[in-house]
């Protein structure tokens, strides 16, 4: 049985140089654990090649030479500037992605962005079933490809087919402003299974199942939600997605990241590094997450000097009025707190808009003492994870909000706020740098148990194995060894859960308080100083690079 991809883009980037065309693999944690799949099987991945400027036979050819190499064939599907308009800003993320993230305020319900979104499922479906047999397993990703599956099936594909959405699904009183809703709901049954991030998520459809499609029949068999209606038949299952544990945790280990981290720590100068990880969008919260963070200083004047927020903002859609106005917005607010309470030798706010290369971002989940990691609503939010598999230690914390995804599997190891709240974010940053290492260590022991258990490869067997696809899927790197994912010794071996994981014996980076300055003190008194040596490390911002 061969896979069979379907995304928005392809997994790969194509660039012209001056030589020609040359098309890189992705870096994203889904193309890395499912190229092993695809190349065991020859597997096939369909997308749009992205706006190369290029003609169809140079693309062709060199997607045919990468994918002699990669071991899966790569299959373009090309969209004209309008039907990219129309789908992917217009019906994608001018509807569904306000929409499914609560935020319906924002949504642009224009019919025309329907009629280009039906008309590119079409040219999606036609490239499928020209390019697949009966014998392929398809697996369509995330909220562009709702309706794929209705076309497939109209042009008689009687497949296996798997969807999995990456977004958050919203409750019925949400979902049902969405003029197409019946529309969409019904694409969705034409899947054979249909992947959630979270319990509610699940939940959600369910009950947008009741209310949309009266006499609909809901039960259940092993971890599935089995649905008929008037004769068709789907599953519907939790897979919460995980990203390349042992990757972070072993670059975080790397001598050039060490080094990276002890400049972060000495350039910012303070006892306690707050880290906040984006892409660009309002979904994010980051002007609450500012405004949290005035309201702290405001409040806590002991805090002064002793802690400092990196944000760190990666441009996205910045030709969108919208996002241009966010980034100014954020913008403003950095100025108004660093006018506000910044003194000689201390900046409280260190903000960052650009892309960020991997080690770099690496040495920020490393530094930081404490990650912010608060959006409005989020499907999964990898930088959570990838901040904790980097805190390779155990020293760090984690707040997270709990409208993100990873609040379910984070729950009772992460601090978890309302980002609505600034005064719950508030008391919760300052709970978190008051807190001894003796605190910090067995909830982080335990996120990063989790993170590290619940990976990437993990969540592709698990969707593959609801399926019914068998597939061998083990990490990159124990692959080249032979070692496969097992427990036990080794560098590769699976952390167990409440144990110390295999890459935590690394050197450590002292941190230096500042002289003549006292430790932080705690409301009571006793001493809140962090030990003398700390250390720890996608989509993406290999999380925060995913656009929607």
């Amino acid at each position: 049985m061969r896979i069979v991809i379907v995304s928005n883009r392809l997994p790969v980037v194509v660039e012209r140089t001056p030589t020609g065309l040359e098309v890189h693999p992705g870096s994203g944690g889904l193309v890395t654990a499912l190229a092993p799949v695809l190349r065991e099987r020859g597997g096939l991945w369909i997308g749009w090649p992205g706006a190369v400027g290029a003609d169809e036979p140079e693309l062709e050819g060199v997607f045919a030479r990468f994918g002699a190499e990669a071991g899966y064939q790569l299959r373009p599907v090309y969209l004209t500037a309008e039907e990219q308009e129309g789908f992917y800003h217009g019906f994608s993320n001018e509807i569904i992605w306000p929409l499914f993230h609560d935020l319906q305020s924002r949504c642009n319900f224009v019919p025309e962005y329907w009629t280009a979104y039906l008309a590119v499922q079409r040219k999606f479906a036609e490239v499928v079933v020209a390019s697949v047999t009966p014998r392929d397993f398809i697996w369509v990703q995330d909220y562009h490809f709702m309706g794929l599956g209705r076309w497939l099936r109209e042009r008689g594909l009687r497949n296996r087919i798997g969807f999995f959405l990456h977004i958050p699904f919203p409750p019925p009183d949400i979902f049902c402003k969405l003029p197409w809703r019946r529309e969409v709901i019904l694409g969705l049954l034409e899947y054979d299974i249909i992947g959630f991030q979270t319990p509610r998520d699940r939940e959600n459809f369910a009950d947008c199942l009741r209310r949309l499609l009266p006499g609909v029949r809901l039960g259940r068999s092993r971890s599935l939600l089995d649905i008929a209606f008037e004769g068709q038949r789907a599953s519907a299952g939790c897979f919460p997605i995980g990203m390349d544990y042992r990757e972070f945790a072993a670059l975080a280990a790397q001598p050039a990241v060490v080094a990276r981290v002890r400049s972060v720590r000495a350039d910012m100068n303070v006892e306690q590094i707050l880290l906040g990880v984006d892409r660009l969008d309002y979904t994010k919260g980051i002007p609450e997450r500012i405004k949290a963070f005035q309201l702290t200083l405001s409040r806590y004047p002991e805090l002064h000097r002793r802690i400092a927020l990196l944000q760190v903002v990666v441009p996205s859609r910045e030709a969108v009025a919208e996002y241009q106005a966010l980034k100014a917005a954020i913008e403003r607010l950095v100025t108004q707190v660093n006018g506000q309470f910044t003194k000689p030798g201390w900046v409280p706010i260190h903000h960052v808009f650009r892309m960020v290369e991997r080690e770099e971002l690496v040495a920020y989940y490393r530094a930081a003492d404490v990650a912010l990691v608060t959006p409005l609503k989020d499907g999964m939010n990898l930088v959570a994870k990838e901040y904790c598999a980097c805190q390779v230690e155990g020293n760090g914390v984690l707040i997270l909000s709990e409208f993100a995804g990873a609040a379910v599997q984070f729950a009772k190891a992460a601090v978890l706020v309302n980002p609505y709240d600034a005064d719950t974010v508030a008391e919760a940053i300052r709970r978190a740098v008051l807190m001894t290492p003796g605190q910090r260590r067995p909830s982080m022991r335990r996120l990063r148990a989790t993170v590290g258990r619940q990976d990437v490869y993990w969540w592709v067997r698990r969707f593959l194995s609801a399926c019914g696809v068998e597939a061998a899927v083990v990490p990159v790197g124990a692959q080249r060894r032979g070692a496969g994912c097992r427990r036990g010794g080794g560098p590769h071996a699976t952390p167990r859960a409440g144990g110390p994981t295999p890459d935590a014996v690394v050197a450590p980076v002292p941190r230096k308080r500042r002289r003549g300055e006292p430790p932080l003190k705690g409301r009571h008194g006793a001493s809140a100083a962090r030990s003398s040596c700390r250390a720890g490390l996608s989509g993406d911002v290999s999380s925060a690079t995913g656009a929607p």
